[in-house]
């Protein structure tokens, strides 16, 4: 799913469209043993207003961030369709639209069971029907309903004990301590989409995972409940393509160098950013992009087999390689720089010391936040 694939579905949580609906919620909670203590499901239509905003708001944050980073999609390997295989398994729960109870049981066990979670949890699941809208030649939505687009979005949502201390009690005109201790539910930290919206249309060979840590995603959600190969984390990514441009550029990696691939990268982030496939940077991709940013063609005769030794082969998620800002770090002193300031930083030599040299258009300048000038 792209971009605009994700946010056509997103928009429809809490939109009153008439193109879609939400059938029948499935809640659970599940304590730090793995004991499932609740399993419940409701049409979504007899839930109070208040708990339905508050459902929606937990569902709606399951496709939210950004794509290759806390949005991760994942295709089931072929074994996963058959008797027993966890494509098979989704497909049929989706199917059921949790109208079966001994189903909604199976579910909620299968994610209590093999899902490894700090804490005690909720689940929110529901099953969401949407009227998908034909598309005319000028890439513009008509008044016909092409087919419907069904599919569950589930979430995993942490419950914390808050004992509050001092409360103001209406009732009472009193401020007291509060005795009681309540299991507030979090927004999720995990969850996922089955089938995924592709082109328009359901597809059942892909899922889409939510993860709010794109640093330390659920490792267990990936391949012990949806049954997918998990594939490098944004950190592991970033980590494994700093060993790359290193081991390929060596002692001339400099500042410019840097700023240029981080640069150029962005731009072909942005480039593809309504497409259908996530970008990825390959061997082919990053020597184009370096042999650009001035790295000699002696230094990426090492690439194939730097990037061979490093990511497996792998190409890497763009989007994961991009930094929003230069940060510039030496011993006590750090300088932080937009991307739109990097042209105006360079390193020279000063009376034979290799300096920082900061570009100011305007010498006014904020210091401690006080406003000075530098003479």
């Amino acid at each position: 799913m792209n971009k605009k694939e994700i946010n056509e579905i997103k928009k429809l949580f809490g939109a009153d469209s008439g193109l879609f609906t939400i059938d029948r919620v499935l809640t659970a909670f599940v304590d730090a043993e793995k004991n499932v203590k609740l399993t419940g499901a409701q049409s979504f239509n007899t839930i109070e207003p208040d708990e339905c905003e508050l459902i929606i708001q937990n569902l709606k944050k399951v496709l939210s961030g950004t794509i290759g980073k806390n949005l991760l999609e994942y295709s089931f390997p072929k074994a996963s369709a058959l008797e027993g295989g966890s494509q098979g398994f989704l497909y049929e729960v989706m199917k059921s639209g949790f109208e079966d109870d001994d189903l909604n049981k199976k579910f909620i066990g299968t994610i209590a069971e093999r899902m490894e979670y700090v804490s005690t949890y909720a689940v929110f699941a529901a099953k969401c029907t949407y009227s998908v809208m034909k598309k005319n030649k000028m890439d513009e939505l008509t008044d016909d309903a092409d087919t419907n687009y069904n599919f569950i979005i589930t979430a995993v949502c942490p419950v914390t004990l808050r004992i509050d201390g001092l409360v103001y009690d209406d009732e009472k005109n009193t401020i007291a301590k509060n005795e009681r201790a309540d299991r507030i539910v979090e927004l999720p930290t995990d969850g996922f989409l089955f089938p995924i919206f592709s082109d328009r249309q359901q597809d059942a060979n892909g899922i889409l995972y939510y993860t709010k840590n794109a640093k330390k995603p659920n490792v267990s959600m990936v391949e012990e409940v949806l049954g997918c190969e998990f594939s490098m984390s944004y950190e592991n990514e970033r980590s494994t393509f700093r060993k790359i441009l290193t081991g390929v550029v060596g002692e001339e990696l400099d500042y410019d160098i840097i700023t240029s691939v981080n640069s150029k990268i962005k731009e072909f982030v942005d480039q593809n950013a309504h497409e259908t496939e996530i970008p990825t940077v390959d061997t082919g991709k990053l020597s184009q992009i370096l042999w650009e940013s001035g790295v000699g063609a002696d230094k990426l005769e090492a690439l194939p087999k730097v990037f061979e030794k490093s990511s497996g082969g792998k190409p890497l998620t763009a989007v994961n390689l991009v930094d929003q800002k230069t940060v510039l770090n030496v011993p006590s002193i750090t300088v932080s720089i937009k991307k739109d300031a990097v042209d105006k930083v360079k390193t020279q030599m000063i009376d034979g010391r290799r300096c920082l040299v900061i570009a100011l258009d305007d010498p006014e300048v904020e210091v401690n936040g006080y406003e000075t000038k530098i003479k």
